[in-house]
């Protein structure tokens, strides 16, 4: 189960990736869980992206409501 914090971020992350802190630690948790990758640009800078099962996290979500 995540956190509410942890859903907000990953929901950042499929939103505006750019705009995520990537000190944050729900994004260690998101990653942990492999619901949150990093990929790395072609300037080096890491870009958190969501991972299959992050999107079926937000899919299954959504079918809720």
């Amino acid at each position: 189960m995540l956190s509410p914090h942890e859903f907000a971020t990953l929901m950042l992350v499929n939103a505006a990736p750019d705009q995520i802190d990537l000190g944050r630690e729900e994004l260690d948790i998101l990653l942990e869980r492999q619901l949150v990758e990093l990929e790395e640009l072609s300037s080096g800078r890491p870009l958190p992206r969501l991972t299959v099962d992050g999107h079926a996290v937000l899919q299954a979500v959504t079918r809720l409501h």
